[in-house]
């Protein structure tokens, strides 16, 4: 096998998909593999800080995965951001199977998932909902996927 040049890695299409029965939902929902950006993304959402402290917040995890991953014919993500929270209240049972998909596909694998979750302290309730950003990383776009339900 050859060394690969800068311009033969950026060429190469090396996204996966999957399209996953859904039954309960009465059919099939196709999941992509997500990028390394969108990965970091979707890592930097469990986070947020409570006063002086970063914690985990992983509510609503498998419907932000979802949303993130699922997509149409053409590849255009079914949801928006705002819908995350109505996908959270669907059945759990076909959510796990899409999240499990969506981890095959991304290269997300069980022992990841739990390092990313027990990286911080857990929230404690009631707690400020505030994102403190890493100062080793950019700030997100304005598209983050949200963790919980807006406060009212």
């Amino acid at each position: 096998m050859s060394l690969l040049s800068a311009d033969q890695i950026l060429a190469a299409d090396d996204r996966k998909y999957e399209v996953v029965p859904v039954p309960e939902w009465g059919g099939d929902v196709r999941l992509r593999s997500l990028t390394g950006a969108e990965l970091d993304e979707f890592e930097n959402s469990m986070e947020r800080t409570v006063g002086n402290k970063v914690v985990r917040d992983v509510r609503n995890v498998r419907a932000k995965l979802i949303a993130m991953s699922a997509v149409d014919a053409s590849g255009q993500l079914l949801f928006t951001k705002g819908q995350v929270i109505k996908l959270g209240s669907k059945n759990a049972a076909p959510m796990m199977r899409l999240f499990q998909a969506v981890q095959r596909l991304s290269g997300i694998d069980d022992e990841a998932v739990k390092e990313m979750e027990e990286t911080f302290e857990p929230a404690p309730n009631g707690a400020s909902t505030s994102v403190s950003q890493p100062t080793s990383a950019p700030v997100p776009s304005p598209n983050s996927w949200p963790v919980s339900a807006p406060a009212s």
